[in-house]
């Protein structure tokens, strides 16, 4: 069997800080899920909102399939399939604490069935972005010296 492709919400990691993951069912029409499966689609700038007891996912951008006979909307909203437990207590902790759901990555399980990777966040701030992105150069340059010096 081919590798399934794997979808990425990069700049998530990069906006957000990540305080609690969780895996979940995703509702899809045929074409969409084929198109997932030749890995065209794109979570940027999609978020999770909960409505009358039920998760939906925004901004889900899925291109349409070629070969389908009917079109559908590319950015639909699409159902989370989670029990009523955890949309119940996300749906508290994003009242409560001001934070937000966003999806990280989709991808497809050892059974072929489409999942999504789902994280309860919270906004960083400019500074904290920076802060990121100096330990990182700090760290590429200790790797770089350790390099340099394994080489001698």
């Amino acid at each position: 069997m081919e590798k399934s492709p794997k979808i990425e919400n990069r700049k998530a990691y990069h906006e957000y800080e990540i305080i609690e993951k969780l895996e979940a069912g995703l509702s899809l029409y045929g074409p969409e899920v084929k198109s997932i499966r030749q890995g065209s689609a794109n979570l940027r700038d999609s978020f999770v909102k909960i409505e009358k007891k039920e998760a939906f996912v925004y901004n889900f951008y899925i291109a349409p399939y070629q070969s389908a006979f009917e079109k559908i909307n590319p950015r639909r909203k699409k159902k989370l399939l989670l029990h009523k437990g955890q949309i119940i207590r996300l749906e508290r902790k994003v009242q409560e604490k001001g934070l937000t759901i966003v999806p990280l990555l989709v991808y497809f399980n050892k059974n072929g069935i489409i999942k999504i990777e789902i994280a309860l966040v919270k906004g960083k701030k400019f500074f904290d972005k920076r802060q990121v992105i100096k330990e990182k150069e700090v760290k590429r340059q200790i790797e770089r010296k350790m390099k340099g010096r394994g080489a001698k």
